[in-house]
């Protein structure tokens, strides 16, 4: 039987500190700090992530401002938009929720975000910090796979890593995050070639490549730590399901995480450390 790590349980934890770190600051700095979330168009997922990241300002006691705006805004106005954010001295962080309409650039909106407000992690400074081990903010969700392998007691140092996937959101940074604790880091896709007999090599496995239900039992050796990142639905049960199978990895894994309740609510989680960790840089 695997040890479960529930994102969730850590998560609420880890926000309850922070709701104590934050109902300090009025007294200390006067305020509390400020996310602002910008939603272009109605995408159900993009509206529920948003809506989950104002439930969890509210739990940290954070101030959360969602700025909605219709699909057919222009990229122009959308980036005077964040310009006039980037200049707001009571703004701490501010987020673009993607996906974009196609007619926006995502490059150009995340290049115009402040790197100093930039609490997805994102910005091309913020990046290049990260690969050259200089103070930045870290991406959500590689941040927070790498608190749930420590909360977990998992050793990261000297282990054999295989991440599942090359995102700039998931899979780059998560490797470096893992080199950085002194893994032995390699990086695979959809063009690996010989991908099970590699992952069968892992001690420790993060799969970010949304395919659900992608990793099965004879892509992983006993004991293998496991960490699935995806979110995706079951096309037979309309379920949610991650990149693993869970019910046939789980015997296998020493460590797993679930889907949903794993990584999910700890990259929010991260998301309200950065927002806080951006406020108290102006402090």
């Amino acid at each position: 039987m695997a040890k479960i790590i529930s994102g969730k349980e850590l998560s609420a934890k880890l926000k309850a500190d922070m709701a104590a770190q934050v109902a300090e600051f009025p007294e200390k700095y006067g305020r509390v700090p400020h996310l602002v979330v910008i939603l272009v168009g109605d995408n159900p997922a993009s509206v529920s992530y948003v809506t989950g990241k104002a439930k969890a300002s509210e739990t940290v006691g954070i101030k959360n401002t969602t700025i909605r705006k219709p699909e057919t805004i222009s990229e122009e106005e959308l980036l005077s938009l964040i310009r006039a954010l980037n200049e707001d001295d009571s703004v701490d962080g501010i987020l673009v929720q993607l996906p974009l309409p196609k007619h926006i650039s995502e490059s150009k909106v995340i290049e115009t975000i402040s790197k100093a407000k930039d609490v997805d992690g994102f910005h091309p400074l913020n990046v290049a910090a990260l690969w050259q081990k200089e103070d930045c903010v870290l991406p959500c969700t590689p941040k927070g796979i790498i608190k749930m392998l420590k909360a977990a007691g998992v050793g990261i140092k000297g282990k054999r890593a295989v991440v599942i996937g090359r995102s700039n959101i998931v899979g780059l940074p998560v490797a470096k995050l893992l080199l950085d604790e002194n893994a032995t880091v390699t990086i695979a896709h959809s063009r690996t070639e010989n991908l099970a007999e590699l992952t069968r090599q892992a001690e420790i496995l993060v799969v970010a490549i949304g395919r659900p239900k992608f990793v099965t039992a004879d892509m992983v050796s006993e004991g293998t730590v496991v960490i699935d990142v995806g979110v995706n639905r079951d096309a037979e049960t309309g379920k949610l399901c991650g990149d693993v199978d869970y019910a046939e990895v789980e015997p296998k894994a020493s460590v797993i995480t679930p889907v949903p309740g794993g990584v999910g609510p700890m990259t929010i989680c991260c998301l309200m450390e950065n927002t806080i960790e951006c406020f108290l840089a102006k402090h």
